[in-house]
């Protein structure tokens, strides 16, 4: 394995001595003063240096994998004088007993550092072993379990390993990590009896210190009781008043606590099912569109001619987050359903089973296991609602939302790509006003307690899913022309069933 791969693998982000300084002082400040610091992935050292300095009765403690690296921050606290108080060694996180390990710390624990800025499927896919045993810790059902929503960063199992092991006595974490990281522990330890009793996160400019283009922060938790399920977020270390406060509402979190409890009336259950656009992971094949000299051409650049019968128009995020509702791409629709055999491609439209055969390597080589043992160039996120005449539709990638009146293009349903979310209709009365309602003042607003914007898909399914469309027609003004099309139209397939609905309901209790 190349050097940049090896780096990669273990996400190698050396910490600059002069941040962790900075992180120590502000650790004072907040009156952190521990008689034992420990630092689990300890690299070169800055951390422990800073700490042997800003800490000056502490015990220190550090282990690293990289037996080099361990060798450098021996040689880093030997030059400060930090050596006598310190202890450290070649140690493999993964494989280590963290709960014998901090049982046997007395005294105020601080654990300190900066863990693997790097996820398990990145590691995987340079058949690396820098990773915890495989398993579904986030205990994910279904379809979820084996696609997106099981890749996780190595640093969140690190940190969920750490808060388990403690077993909530006293102790403070100030880690860096992504931010999207330190929401996601906190969820979990608020909803596993964690015993946080308090947390607070500090962004820092991770293109400045480490070249890196993500948002991160020092991440402050301090366990021991539980207390209040919401946390401070300040702009950057010598920030002394957070910007806003987000939290834990039910079973979700929220960005904004302090505007989610003036606008929580407008939290429900949808009375419709949020539908995600269509999955194919091989878009250099299914993707096409027309030239000036209107020859249909895919992403490799060959000119395609096939029988229309499976093309349909498409609409990717950014189109939808651009307002453009006209599209200028193509798909080919192999299914209308999953698991749909795809054979009659073949006698239905020859030309195009030729055209999709001719790039099977591209399709057998499709990474996620949702392929496995499916029919040839099988989809996902495909159904009846795929083929509604109307649909409202959003992007899931940007964080200004905005909802998207689709109806159908060249007399043929438009379809989404899976980054989108949509709601079918039968009739363009009902998509208007449903449309209407989530563009209002009211919904907006209400969207922007729900929503981080720095996440990776800052709209999801678990947001759209709490929008009380009755409740938000009221405060919009709308009341009337919402029960006119509930009581004229409904697009049957569309409509949650009860099980569904409490289901949900018990989610956001």
């Amino acid at each position: 394995m190349s050097h940049s791969n090896t780096k990669i693998e273990f996400g190698d982000f050396q910490t600059p001595q002069a941040l962790a300084s900075q992180i120590c002082a502000l650790l004072v400040q907040r009156g952190i003063l521990p008689d034992v610091v420990l630092e689990p992935t300890c690299g070169v050292g800055s951390f422990l240096v800073a700490a042997a300095e800003t800490f000056p009765r502490a015990q220190l403690f550090g282990w690293d994998i990289n037996a080099e690296y361990v060798e450098q921050a021996r040689l880093a606290l030997n030059r400060i004088d930090g050596s006598e108080r310190s202890t450290i060694a070649t140690q493999d996180f993964f494989k280590h007993d963290w709960e014998t390990e901090l049982a046997g710390f007395k005294g105020d624990l601080l654990i300190l550092g900066n863990l693997p800025w790097v996820t398990n499927a990145t590691v995987s896919s340079l058949n690396g072993a820098n990773v915890p045993l495989k398993q579904n810790f986030q205990n994910f059902r279904g379809l979820d379990a084996r696609t997106g929503k099981s890749n996780f960063d190595i640093s969140e199992w690190m940190l969920i390993q750490l808060i388990k092991a403690l077993r909530g006595r006293p102790a403070t974490i100030a880690m860096l990590c992504k931010t999207g990281i330190a929401r996601k522990l906190l969820r979990f330890a608020w909803q596993n009896d964690g015993r946080i009793a308090q947390a607070s996160l500090h962004r820092i400019d991770a293109k400045k210190h480490f070249a890196a283009s993500v948002d991160a922060c020092l991440f402050v938790v301090q366990t021991g009781s539980a207390g209040a399920t919401e946390a401070p977020m300040f702009d950057n270390l010598h920030a002394q008043t957070p910007s806003n406060v987000f939290g834990l509402a039910g079973q979700d979190l929220v960005s904004d606590v302090r505007i989610y409890r003036k606008l929580k009336h407008l939290e429900g259950l949808c009375p419709y099912q949020w539908r995600s656009g269509v999955k194919h992971d091989c878009s250099s094949v299914m993707e096409l569109w027309r030239d000036e000299g209107n020859t249909l051409r895919n992403k490799l650049g060959e000119a395609i001619e096939i029988e229309p019968d499976f093309l349909f128009p498409l609409l990717k995020c950014s189109d939808l987050a651009n307002g453009r509702v006209e599209p200028r791409r193509f798909i080919l629709a192999t299914q209308t359903r999953v698991g749909e055999d795809t054979s009659e491609i073949s006698t239905k439209a020859p030309r195009t089973w030729n055209y999709l055969d001719s790039h099977r390597k591209l399709f057998d080589a499709r990474k996620s296991s949702i392929y496995a043992n499916r029919v040839p160039f099988a989809l996902f996120g495909i159904g009846d609602y795929s083929f509604a005449p109307w649909k409202v539709a959003i992007s899931g990638l940007h964080k200004i939302p905005r909802f998207m009146l689709v109806g159908p293009f060249q007399n043929k349903p438009v379809l989404f790509d899976d980054a989108c979310y949509l709601l079918p209709f039968q009739n363009e009365e009902e998509g208007r006003v449903v449309a209407d309602i989530l563009n209002s003042e009211p919904c907006l607003r209400f969207i922007s307690s729900l929503l981080f914007e720095d996440s990776k898909r800052p709209i999801t399914v678990d947001l759209l899913e709490r929008l009380n469309l009755h409740a938000l027609a009221e405060e919009a003004g709308l009341g009337d022309e919402w029960s006119s099309v509930r009581n004229q139209h409904v697009f049957v397939s569309n409509v949650r069933s009860d099980l569904q609905a409490e289901f949900i309901m018990e989610r956001h209790s």
